[in-house]
């Protein structure tokens, strides 16, 4: 008895934890797919914030390409309309597919066929540049009016120019009336503008003047002589309901080196094209 009394008594303590505890690895998996989803987020801000539009659908269809497989969904008419996949210049649109160059029997139903707005406007340039040959013909215009004419056709429409020079002013510089050449120009454009119907605008431009001899403002000169010709087209025949503007920009479009040339004192009659 008293060996046994003597012994030590041990006692063996067992700490559980459940579950893991501070020590566990499920969070930091959580915690990973969590800054996972945050550098995705910023990286979609960013890429909105530092791309055109373009260059967002172009991420977007490189992400979710569209297959030309049926007439509404692709670039193509048909399964790749007998081409590559890339042959077709243009991305596909949404809702209809093809090119402007090969409109399917969708967009022609829904009128969105391309090849129509550059037929017309072919034949609009085409117009544009007849008439402009026969302004310059011998047989409308004599030789001194020619010397005050010039003519370029832009993507605004026809801008035929009528300017001064030294000696043959376009208005009489003290009763503001025109000049007889004026007049019978007039009456040669009037005659010319019924083979089209586009719309007539009528810009004043006026030379610049020494400020001791300065009468009046370049602004109200420039609107003036624009007024001038505009009444000069009307009484010649043509109809008011054509005419779209008739602006002034006194003597700041100069055309040459020197803001006092006479050649700077002119106007812009412009045959506006249909789709602007």
């Amino acid at each position: 008895m008293a060996e046994n009394e003597a012994q030590p008594i041990i006692v063996k303590r067992k700490k559980v934890i459940a579950g893991g505890g501070h020590h566990g690895g499920a969070w930091k998996v959580a915690y990973a797919d969590f800054v996972t989803a945050m550098m995705a987020f910023f990286m979609l801000m960013w890429l909105l914030n530092a791309t055109t539009e373009q260059q967002r659908k172009g991420i977007a269809d490189y992400f979710s390409p569209t297959i030309p497989i049926t007439r509404i969904s692709g670039g193509g008419d048909g399964s790749f309309g007998g081409d590559s996949p890339f042959s077709e210049t243009n991305i596909a649109q949404n809702g209809t597919g093809a090119t402007n160059l090969r409109p399917t029997e969708g967009r022609q139903s829904l009128g969105l066929s391309g090849t129509d707005h550059d037929a017309a406007r072919a034949e609009e340039t085409a117009a544009l540049q007849a008439l402009e040959e026969a302004l310059r013909g011998d047989s409308l215009i004599s030789e001194q009016l020619r010397a005050h004419v010039q003519t370029r056709l832009t993507d605004e429409g026809l801008i035929i120019e009528i300017f001064a020079r030294r000696g043959q002013p376009l208005t009489d510089p003290a009763t503001g009336a025109p000049a007889p050449w004026l007049a019978e120009l007039a009456v040669v454009m009037a005659g010319l503008f019924g083979i089209v119907t586009n719309q007539v605008a009528v810009e004043g431009h006026v030379a610049a003047e020494p400020v001791v001899v300065a009468s009046g403002t370049r602004w109200q000169a420039s609107i003036a002589q624009a007024q001038v010709y505009r009444a000069l087209l009307e009484e010649a025949g043509l109809p008011p309901g054509r005419l779209s503007r008739v602006t002034g920009h006194a003597d700041r479009d100069a055309v040459t080196a020197n803001p006092m040339d006479p050649r700077n004192d002119r106007i812009e009659v412009i045959l506006l094209r249909r789709d602007l």
